[in-house]
């Protein structure tokens, strides 16, 4: 497979995106050479600001191995406070009109950057909790243990319309629940986690498998997504996998030698585009129950069913439902008959195929709508 594309800081500011790329160079620079509104998707593992004080050090007097990195120190809070409203502002202007961010951090940093997210003009959507199933333990046993970090998930303005979100694929990743804002993952460990002469490569490598959730929740095959931090590249690998586009930018050389190393080496997800999620219903062609009738799908005279049997109505030429002394909507005499103040009448009433098997009448809606995206086609 060919390698990715990659390049340098671009000035003037590029015509098109550095698509699939690594690159080697300060965040804000990079970012004010891209087009604005041309990102799906920012993923952002910003610097954390610890600011340890002392060495952390085990019971036995080993000393742990914690983030104490160059780029992990500021002169003071305002000055990261200046340095994460200007990443903020260029990731904004960045966003397409239906792309959203994610930013990740502890909670030495989470509350200042989404105070700043919120000045800027960011609408939250949700926070989500990453617990850790594995977490370092508090050696000192002075405070609670840290399990927790925190992922603050905003679109650009409270005006914007539309964003992605592909509730029906994350609903099927969780065994057909809907998923929560609590992801239960361990830290990256193994052999998943890149080291170089026998020590971890970078001190705070995320897992993939957050990654994984992050990015196919939020884009569809083909979107861009930016990671301005790239550090070891889980973000650049997930979305390779998953068939995005990626563009990293990190201002390490060695973290860029290893990130380039490590996405070379996946090999994207060997399905057609579509398969890789699950389409929401809001995208769908908008199907009236009346549409299945004139279509042939459904006759009138037809009976529909409850799946428990303990409900049928009778199919009316002008696509109403007669129960009883209940008629109307499919929806509405759904929820007649059970004294409910609402019923999703597509999943509620089924049909008996020529086998004698039920199916909800959205097996026919599905099937309406696969017949139009042909004719479309």
């Amino acid at each position: 497979m060919p390698r990715p594309k990659r390049l340098v800081p671009i000035d003037p500011p590029a015509a098109e995106l550095p698509l699939d790329s690594v690159i080697l160079g300060d965040c804000l620079e990079v970012m004010r050479s891209l087009p604005s509104s041309s990102i799906d998707l920012v993923f952002a593992d910003p610097p954390y600001n610890l600011q340890l004080r002392h060495t952390l050090t085990r019971p036995n007097l080993s000393v742990v191995d914690g983030v104490d990195d160059l780029w992990d120190r500021f002169a003071s809070p305002a000055d990261y406070d200046r340095f994460t409203e200007a990443w903020l502002r260029e990731c904004r202007r960045l966003l397409s009109d239906t792309g959203t961010l994610w930013v990740i951090g502890s909670y030495h940093n989470i509350f200042r950057v989404g105070r700043i997210m919120a000045d800027l003009g960011y609408w939250v959507l949700n926070d989500v909790i990453w617990h850790k199933t594995n977490p370092m333990p508090n050696f000192r046993g002075t405070r609670f243990q840290n399990a927790t970090e925190t992922l603050i998930w905003a679109q650009k303005s409270k005006e914007q319309k539309r964003y992605v979100f592909n509730y029906h694929t994350m609903k099927n990743l969780n065994e057909g629940k809907q998923m929560t804002n609590v992801w239960y993952i361990p830290l990256c460990k193994g052999p998943e986690r890149l080291q170089k002469d026998g020590e971890k490569l970078h001190s705070t490598q995320k897992p993939e498998e957050l990654l994984y959730r992050v990015i196919l929740s939020s884009t569809n095959a083909g979107g861009v997504v930016l990671d301005p931090f790239f550090g070891s590249g889980t973000t650049g690998a997930v979305a390779r996998r998953l068939k995005r586009h990626f563009i990293g930018i990190e201002n390490d050389p060695n973290y860029v030698v290893a990130a380039r190393a490590r996405i070379d080496q996946v090999i994207p997800a060997a399905m057609p585009d579509e398969l890789l999620t699950t389409p929401s219903r809001r995208d769908q062609p908008q199907v009236r129950f009346g549409d299945l009738i004139a279509a042939g799908l459904i006759g009138p005279g037809s009976r529909l069913r409850s799946r428990n049997g303990r409900h049928e109505a009778v199919v009316k030429a002008d696509s109403c439902l007669l129960s009883g002394s209940h008629l109307g909507s499919i929806h509405r005499v759904g929820a007649l008959v059970q004294g409910a103040e609402a019923c999703n009448g597509w999943d509620f009433w089924h049909f008996t195929d020529t086998d004698g098997r039920l199916h909800s009448i959205d097996a026919l809606r599905q099937r309406h709508i696969h017949t139009l995206s042909h004719v479309a086609d």
